[in-house]
């Protein structure tokens, strides 16, 4: 169907064009007794005839299209098939404009199902076996291994292992799980084993719940009026007005015609679409996809933007950010004992170690024996006859030989890095704390840079929303200039968030790339997506899609709307309605004719192409560098 309506909309401004050519060459003005003209004006304006019918009908309002009628109509009955023709095709040109910058049918729903898994092992009649997800039930027990999804929402009752959940929640780093724990559907379960209770299958899931909240917020969005329809509401009445005037007054139906053909709305038409596709060429070219006119529109006008936390504002990659030494150890042998001891384990966090000590050039051959991997608290190995642990808190309290203070320092450290919203490990070799490792996400380079940016465009309001918790939001909001945070968010939670601020009279831009911002991203008044890393249920979401992850682009994106915004105005009042008004007053005093009245008509349209032309290469003169801003987060 869509492929139909793409065709369509290439075909018919073409065959339009084609024939009204060909009705101009001398001998070929007919064909089979009829003139060709005949064959685009009753093409073109039966369509736009119906159309503006059915606009009629279903909004109870004029639109443009009904002063397009009432011209090809005038012109018909006079015998200027050319000139009506030459009107329908201007209206189809503007709708072509308009239609060939809007996105491809969202895809939203059928790329969130991609996280659910298709199949589940489950236990029944004593027997782990493999059945369809949708046939689980409550109750029962599923076991999830380490690379798989979970299939539903439930509390872990035996194993252990680390799930990735930032899809979900936003949490940048994998969640340890242990029995009793909650995990959800969707969610990845990126080391170890675990059996899970369920408590929660399909739509009462939270995954299920965001599929629902997709649907709510794609029919709660409708379309943004057209400028030329909301214009035409008032403007359509005036020149039928004046035009029934010219005819009383004149009983002149040429003069009266001639009014008609100038005011045409076919420059107001086109005042929106062409602004609008030179807008779009001109960001894409720096790697931003608007989609669509109607992004623009909504664009100029936000006044509050929300920036998801994990891989909007930071880079979405766990990397060691404090590595502390105690006691008399080194640097380097502490680094190089932790790397080969992590190197054998799968966890998230100990690749992060490993590519630390891979930077620094500390990673070496060394072997251990007895590695062991201890869920939800760490790992143990021998390495040189020394019994090496790594691990959080947990590590700590199961260590027997560890001294007094050795413990003390090790808590210290933990504490001290939890409190700055950081993942902290400590690194016990024998009955000694040796050293202290903080990983967390690390905020942006540009982030700094974009939100000072964006208050100078004007926003009120930046606001940071995470499923992480309080700690790590308000680290990663110092860094990044950011004042107002909400933390610990489920999507719904972020959704409820934007509705409050949409009431409240706000136009609100959504900036994310995870599935948990999908619903936002949709209700919002413009989505935008972080494309370079961002799912694909994010990208369909959005209106917006930073193809390079280029979030210092977000001002400019913001000045070139509202500069697009600024040239459809002039295109409207200074050239639509200006040369309207001076030829309308011609007209009524007889000094043009028809023909002259759609030259100046044309005249009027070729202007307002040519002012939007200038957003092509629109660029703000002075340019701002980069501030990097703090590695650590």
């Amino acid at each position: 169907m869509e492929t139909m309506k793409r065709i369509w909309i290439w075909f018919l401004p073409s065959f339009m064009l084609a024939t009204i050519l060909l009705s101009t060459i001398p001998g070929q003005e007919s064909w089979l007794g009829f003139t060709i003209a005949f064959i685009p004006m009753l093409l073109g304006g039966g369509i736009i005839a119906y159309k503006s019918l059915l606009a009629i009908l279903e909004t109870r309002t004029i639109t443009a299209g009904i002063m397009v009628v009432i011209t090809i109509v005038g012109c018909a009955y006079l015998g200027f098939y050319q000139a009506a023709a030459l009107v329908a095709l201007m209206m189809f040109i503007g709708e072509f404009l308009e239609e060939i910058t809007l996105a491809k049918t969202r895809k939203a729903v059928q790329q969130l199902m991609d996280y659910v898994p298709d199949t589940a092992t489950v236990w029944r009649n004593e027997a782990w076996q493999t059945v369809d997800a949708d046939e689980l039930r409550a109750g029962e027990v599923v076991w999830v291994r380490a690379g798989e999804r979970i299939p539903v929402d439930g509390r872990v009752v035996k194993g252990e292992g680390a799930v990735n959940q930032s899809a979900l929640t936003g949490e940048s780093l994998p969640v340890d799980k242990q029995p009793g724990d909650g995990v959800l559907m969707g969610t990845i379960n990126e080391y170890g084993s675990l059996h899970i209770e369920t408590e929660k299958v399909g739509s009462g899931t939270v995954m299920g719940k965001v599929i629902d909240i997709v649907y709510e917020a794609e029919e709660r969005k409708g379309p943004t009026q057209k400028v030329a329809d909301r214009f035409a509401k008032y403007f359509t009445p005036l020149i039928l007005a004046v035009a029934a005037v010219a005819w009383f007054v004149t009983n002149d139906i040429v003069r009266t015609m001639t009014i008609l053909v100038i005011a045409c709305p076919c420059a107001l038409v086109l005042a929106t679409p062409t602004a609008a596709v030179a807008s779009i060429g001109n960001l894409a070219k720096r790697g931003v996809l608007i989609k669509g006119g109607k992004m623009i529109e909504a664009l100029s006008k936000v006044d509050v933007i929300c920036l998801d936390k994990t891989g909007t504002i930071t880079s979405g990659q766990p990397k060691v950010v404090e590595f502390a030494v105690f006691g008399n150890h080194s640097e380097a042998d502490v680094l190089q004992w932790a790397a080969a001891v992590e190197r054998h384990s799968e966890h998230p966090l100990a690749r992060a170690i490993v590519d630390y000590a891979q930077e620094r050039g500390t990673l070496d051959g060394k072997e251990t024996d007895a590695f062991t991997a201890l869920p939800g608290a760490g790992v143990h190995a021998v390495l040189s006859g020394n019994e090496i642990w790594i691990g959080n808190e947990r590590v700590v309290s199961s260590s027997a030989g560890l001294g007094a203070n050795a413990a003390d320092t090790a808590r210290r450290f933990i504490s001290e890095q939890q409190q700055l919203g950081r993942t902290a490990l400590v690194i016990i070799v024998g009955s000694e704390c040796a050293g202290g490792i903080a990983i967390a996400d690390t905020v942006r380079p540009e982030a700094q840079f974009t939100v000072a940016g964006l208050k100078q465009e004007g926003i009120r309001r930046v606001v940071m929303l995470t499923g992480d918790n309080e700690a790590a939001a308000q680290a990663v909001a110092r860094q990044a200039g950011i004042e107002e945070v909400r933390s610990a968010l489920l999507p719904a939670d972020k959704l409820e968030y934007i509705r409050e601020l949409q009431k409240a009279g706000h136009v609100v831009a959504m900036v994310g790339d995870g599935v948990n911002d999908a619903p936002a991203l949709m209700l919002a008044d413009v989505g935008i997506a972080m494309a370079g890393r961002g799912t694909d249920i994010a990208i369909e979401s959005a209106g917006v899609a930073l193809m390079g992850d280029q979030l210092q682009l977000l001002p400019e994106v913001l000045r070139i709307s509202r500069r697009a915004m600024q040239l459809i105005q002039q295109n409207i009042w200074g050239f639509a309605v200006g040369f309207n008004v001076i030829g309308i007053a011609l007209a009524m005093l007889g000094l043009i004719s028809p023909v002259m009245g759609a030259i100046i008509h044309n005249i009027a349209s070729l202007f307002v192409v040519m002012n939007s032309a200038r957003m092509i290469t629109y660029r703000r003169k002075e340019q701002i560098a980069v501030k990097a801003a703090p590695a650590q987060a």
